[in-house]
């Protein structure tokens, strides 16, 4: 509970979450867009900024697109998806990773989270294969820079014939076993969007090692244009190539990606010295075999520790209590101090649009696992809660992670943090 007797002084400039950190290259690459007038979806910049992309993860193809979810969507198109068809899909990630299955009449089924990475579970994964066979697509996103255990799911989706799409929206700059991230699906997808690792302010990529996959995404991308002299169309094509404009901001911010790793480790390796003491936890990951990009450092109370927190649709209830506290206090208390922070992904087999979407947890049917936590706490066999990525919604936050918030700016923060819990 915080105590208003112990006040800081709001910060001068918000502390952002993660806002885009530009160095100036970027200007000089978007000013030769325009001086040369290469302001539309061809020129140097898309092609030198699809060259980085390629030499940055080991794929061998990138499509420079408008947004990260336009690549996700052409994924789904590479995959086959027709209406009715079930896909596979991580359920505590931002809705883009599982709105374009949607767009092609696909049918999202969630797989449940882990606690070990926070991202998409490969016992439950197993399970769906088992409930629903018949299953040929899986989308699995690597949640806030850290990566999944993609090798595991890379071999269930071989065994069962599944086309994998990888959503490495959030980690680019990752590497799981030594491999980056974005080289382990059939076909994955990078952004560039406003508060990402480096950005574009918008955009993103698709990546492949397939020339066919490639081609075919180029020229759905532009209207799906024929090769005639007049402008012939035979199939249905999209507006989302990325600007040439846009494509200069990335080409310039490449060179900074490894820059701003550093600092969010940083970030990050701070928050979990200063939290020693705290009945709280930051955003898991395996050394060993994992190298996240640190673009989010979140935290997770302990269940002993958290007041009585309710949320509803679109509000949230909490009740103070001394030597606890829970994340909408933590939020609303930076906020107070002029600092974002926000909740976790709420999971999308919660969300009102997928609510009657099929959920499965590594025990099985997962709605009625979620009824029962929901109305009792049951655990599973394990003596973990039943839908794992409901308990870390209930229980996590992201943390204010901008690169350009000095140490002493984040000692702050962590001070303030602490005094919640007093």
């Amino acid at each position: 509970m915080f105590k208003q007797n112990n006040q800081f002084k709001p910060f001068e400039s918000r502390i952002w979450l993660s806002s885009p950190t530009m160095h100036g290259p970027e200007m000089e690459y978007v000013k030769e867009a325009y001086e040369t007038n290469w302001m539309s979806t061809v020129g140097a910049n898309i092609n030198e900024a699809e060259r980085l992309a390629c030499e940055k993860t080991g794929c061998r193809y990138a499509v420079a697109l408008s947004a990260g979810t336009a690549a996700l969507h052409m994924a789904v198109k590479l995959a086959g998806v027709k209406p009715g068809d079930k896909v596979f899909c991580s359920d505590m990630t931002f809705d883009a990773t599982v709105n374009p299955v949607a767009y092609e009449g696909g049918v999202p089924v969630f797989i449940d989270t882990e606690y070990d990475t926070w991202n998409m579970d490969p016992e439950a994964l197993e399970k769906a294969f088992e409930l629903y066979p018949d299953v040929k697509v899986v989308v699995a996103a690597h949640l806030y820079g850290t990566p999944g255990k993609i090798d595991k799911i890379r071999e269930i989706c071989d065994r069962y014939g599944a086309f994998l799409i990888e959503d490495a929206a959030e980690s680019l700059g990752a590497t799981y076993k030594g491999k980056q991230t974005g080289t382990f699906g059939d076909v994955s997808a990078i952004s560039f969007n406003g508060n990402k690792i480096i950005t574009g302010s918008s955009g993103g990529m698709l990546l492949t090692n397939d020339k066919e996959e490639a081609e075919k995404v180029r020229k759905w991308s532009t209207q799906a244009r024929e090769n005639a002299p007049w402008y012939q169309h035979e199939e249905l094509g999209y507006n989302y190539r990325m600007s040439n404009v846009i494509a200069g901001v990335v080409r310039g911010q490449f060179g900074y990606l490894e820059e701003h790793i550093a600092q969010k480790k940083a970030i990050y390796e701070r928050y979990q010295k200063g939290f020693q003491g705290l009945p709280v936890s930051m955003n898991p990951y395996d050394p060993e075999h994992s190298e996240p990009n640190f673009w989010l450092s979140c935290l997770l109370i302990e269940e002993e520790a958290m007041c009585e927190q309710v949320r509803g649709e679109c509000r949230v209830l909490y009740s103070p209590e001394p030597g606890k506290s829970c994340p909408t206090e933590i939020l609303e208390t930076l906020a107070k101090y002029n600092a974002e922070g926000r909740p976790i992904w709420k999971p999308m087999h919660m969300q009102p649009i997928y609510r009657m979407n099929g959920f499965v947890t590594r025990e099985g049917n997962g709605r009625a696992k979620t009824n029962a936590y929901i109305e009792g706490g049951v655990k599973g066999k394990d003596g973990r809660p039943l839908d794992v990525g409901m308990d870390i919604f209930q229980r996590g936050l992201c943390l204010p992670s901008d690169n350009k918030m000095t140490a002493e700016e984040q000692e702050r923060i962590i001070e303030i943090i602490r005094q919640c819990f007093e």
